[in-house]
């Protein structure tokens, strides 16, 4: 390709993606007294006007099954009140699939990216998590272990506010938490059933601040996280981390900026960032001094292999042919059952934090006779939800009548079905993994699309098994009834199609040896010394426990190397 004439000017840091990685290296580099410059694909975010928090279904046309009824015809990308511009499938923005695989993926094209959106369940990863293979033999060890990992932990959770509680077990590692809201009613129907079956029942963590701190507000509980938060104490990248640093003059933000290629002089290093400015479809150039990757693990790795020169023919930093390897998703599955005790629940205020006061982590992490590896953790929901579009599909499907009986059903049920969902850990195969499309599909812009290859093997398959097993006992010893179970199915079609609990992480993994990983400890590329890498991609494994407090700690302690590297001239 012809490389436009770059700018003049040449910025200290240049950082691809305003996520978890991208905000935090962000923070932390500004607070440093760098000057950073921040590309992101979307738009700004403004949570006054985009956020849809304490919108009533009534206030919208359809009741939010969207401007022309897509919610009806299946074609509705997220929620209707969901926090903006996120999408599955855009023709503007095409992958494909390998044949025999299944996969799907969400992007989010906006500050903050994907934090506006997730459900800010955040436990800490776990000592053996960082050492899998050594642990039981499978997978690899990454090159750092949890105790440097843990002052991290500890600033991630200090920022960002976490709630939760200590609980000294060796699956959920103690904390710097917030105080925890108590236990919603189905809640401490689950601790009884837990203590009946030995399963312990403990506080979540979850980034919702329950004191006022860094200028965000304490929660409210009106627990609509997943709209976007107007006041803050949802953890989003941009309100916690991007607006702050913009107040401190040493941020540049340039949006609908979607990255094209890295470009190199002649020894091997990044001078460059080649964009196209989506509003004018037309190239740009960005001259720097270091780039940051974090526009998530997936579109990092297809910014890499898309920036192929002569000194890197697969693609840049690839020596190692790891770039787009090792892919791996959280695996999940769900039980939902009624529970006739909750019936008589007189009617209140439920909503708390948004997602679960309480959750189930692992507990059989020194069992060797089950017939999978690793472990799984269980989130749950039910209680008196705001009533919606739909909300009353499956039992208006069950039960017969119409009329005056189906509505009277309706209330005698409402807030009598509790959810349960068990996220499993993936363990890295050799037939996971994303490239660069080979028959040259390319997006709205020009830029060469991911293909991807999925396959879940049988210790993922026998995890969902288990997990089955485990909801359907919590749901009957409650005294209730699982709905929906259809014992003719197997393992692999209760599954989750892998992209789907939008966890991909691993795609440009760290490592000692620059033969097997693109990275250094430090999220430094062997090859390439001024290129950093700040979100899930360098992720060695991926345990059962969501990533993104893992994606804040590890790229604050990139972020802080980096700076180092800076004011020593390394870099």
């Amino acid at each position: 390709m012809v490389h436009l004439q770059p700018k003049a000017q040449v910025a200290d840091v240049v950082v691809i993606g305003s996520g978890a990685g991208g905000g935090t290296v962000v923070k932390v580099l500004t607070d440093l007294g760098v000057n950073v410059t921040l590309l992101e694909a979307g738009g700004m975010v403004n949570p006054e006007t985009d956020f849809k928090q304490g919108m009533w279904p009534y206030e919208v046309q359809h009741r939010g099954t969207g401007p022309n009824a897509e919610y009806y015809r299946g074609t509705m990308q997220d929620g209707f009140f969901a926090a903006p511009n996120s999408f599955w499938q855009d023709p503007n923005e095409p992958y494909t699939v390998a044949p025999d695989s299944k996969f799907t993926w969400f992007r989010s094209r906006v500050i903050g990216g994907r934090t506006n959106h997730f459900g800010r369940f955040t436990p800490r990863f776990s000592d053996y998590d960082f050492k899998p293979y050594s642990f039981d033999g499978l997978g690899t060890d990454w090159p750092m272990d949890y105790t440097e990992m843990s002052p991290y932990f500890d600033k991630a959770e200090l920022f960002v506010g976490v709630s939760g509680a200590n609980s000294g077990l060796r699956s959920a590692p103690d904390g710097k938490f917030q105080p925890v809201p108590p236990p919603r009613v189905h809640e401490v129907l689950v601790q009884k059933a837990g203590q009946k079956l030995g399963i312990p029942v403990i506080p979540a963590r979850q980034a919702m601040m329950t004191k006022a701190q860094n200028g965000r507000e304490a929660c409210h509980y009106c627990a609509q996280c997943g709209r976007g938060c107007k006041s803050g104490a949802a953890y989003s990248s941009s309100q916690a981390m991007i607006f702050p640093a913009l107040k401190t003059g040493r941020l540049t933000i340039v949006t609908g900026a979607m990255a094209r290629e890295l470009v190199l002089d002649d020894t091997g290093k990044v001078t460059a960032v080649s964009y196209i400015d989506k509003a004018t479809r037309t190239e740009q150039q960005i001259r720097c001094r270091t780039v940051v990757l974090a526009a998530s693990a997936c579109e990092s790795a297809r910014l890499l292999l898309n920036s192929k020169s002569a000194l890197f023919p697969d693609g840049l930093a690839n020596s190692s042919g790891a770039v787009g390897k090792y892919l791996t998703d959280t695996l999940a599955f769900s039980h939902w059952g009624y529970v006739p005790a909750l019936e008589g629940v007189p009617r209140h205020n439920s909503d708390g934090l948004g997602g679960n006061h309480v959750y189930i982590p692992w507990w059989l992490l020194d069992d060797k006779t089950k017939d999978f590896p690793r472990g799984y953790h269980i989130q749950m929901g039910g209680g008196f939800n705001m009533p919606g579009i739909g909300g009353f599909n499956d039992l208006a499907w069950n039960y017969e009548g119409y009329g005056t009986k189906l509505k009277q059903r309706i209330r005698q049920s409402y807030g009598s079905q509790v959810s349960f969902t068990g996220f499993g850990e993936m363990i890295p195969n050799k037939d996971t993994y994303c490239e660069i499309d080979p028959d040259g599909k390319t997006d709205i812009y020009g830029i060469p699309v991911l293909r991807f290859h999925w396959k879940w093997s049988d210790y993922e398959l026998n995890t969902v098994g288990h997990i089955r097993q485990t909801l359907r006992s919590i749901i009957e010893t409650m005294g209730g009834t699982v709905n929906g179970d259809d014992p003719t199915l197997t393992n692999a079609q209760r599954i989750t199609t892998g992209g789907s609990v939008i966890h991909e992480v691993g795609t440009i993994r760290m490592g000692d040896d620059p033969s097997q990983a693109p990275l250094n400890r430090y999220c430094q590329a062997h090859d390439v010394k001024n290129l950093f890498v700040a979100d899930a991609a360098p992720f060695v494994s991926n345990p059962e426990k969501n990533p993104t407090l893992a994606i804040i700690a590890l790229a604050w302690r990139t972020a802080e190397y980096l700076a180092e590297e800076l004011r020593k001239g390394n870099v």
